[in-house]
């Protein structure tokens, strides 16, 4: 979270889970950032292409999109749960913010 919070970048987790389970979820984690639910009509995972329509919800993934909305990073499977690339490209495109300016 460091890294995230030294980079400026925003975090948040966005799942098919419906918002009680969520809050469940993050306070047995105590987690740091807030959870937001595609669970109504799943746009959200499907726009990403990581809605499973066979099982109802989707998979596991880390995105890093900059201010503009470009995905600059994907992380999927088991690398999407330790997040360490994810909190690399963030300082990426901090050092890359810096230096443009």
């Amino acid at each position: 979270m460091q890294k995230f919070q030294e980079s400026g970048a925003q975090v948040f987790g966005i799942s098919t889970d419906n918002s009680p389970s969520q809050k469940a979820f993050s306070q047995q984690l105590n987690l740091s950032f807030p959870l937001l639910s595609d669970f109504l009509d799943r746009k959200v995972s499907q726009a990403y292409g990581v809605y499973v329509p066979k099982f109802g919800v989707a998979n596991r993934v880390t995105f890093v999109i900059n201010k503009d909305g470009k995905i600059e990073y994907v992380e999927s499977g088991g690398d999407a749960m330790k997040i360490l690339g994810a909190g690399d490209a963030c300082s990426r495109l901090a050092h890359k913010k810096q230096t443009d300016q």
